[in-house]
C-alpha cells in the first residue's frame, strides 16, 4: 500500500469513528499538512506518528498500512 492509500484509510477510519481528520491531528499534536503530504507528496510518516494515529482511532498500525483488513488490535 502506498502513502495515498494509507491516508485514505485514515480518513475513512475517522469517518467511521465520527471524528474529523482535523480533530485527530490536533489531538495527536500532528502537523495539519500530514494527510496532504501523504496524498500529494508521497511523504511517509514516522512509525511513532502511525502509532499515535492507530491508538487514537482504536485500530492497528497494520490496518492503517493495509496489511490487514481487520482494524482490531490483537495482543
Amino acid at each position: 500500500m502506498n502513502n495515498a492509500q494509507s491516508a485514505s484509510v485514515i480518513k475513512q477510519r475517522c469517518k467511521d469513528k465520527s471524528v474529523t481528520v482535523s480533530a485527530l491531528l490536533a489531538e495527536c499534536h500532528i502537523r495539519k499538512s500530514l494527510i496532504y503530504d501523504m496524498e500529494k507528496r508521497n511523504k511517509t510518516p514516522s512509525a511513532e506518528i502511525f502509532e499515535q494515529i492507530a491508538d487514537y482511532l482504536d485500530c492497528s498500525v497494520d490496518y492503517l498500512l493495509g496489511r490487514t483488513d481487520n482494524p482490531k488490535v490483537t495482543k
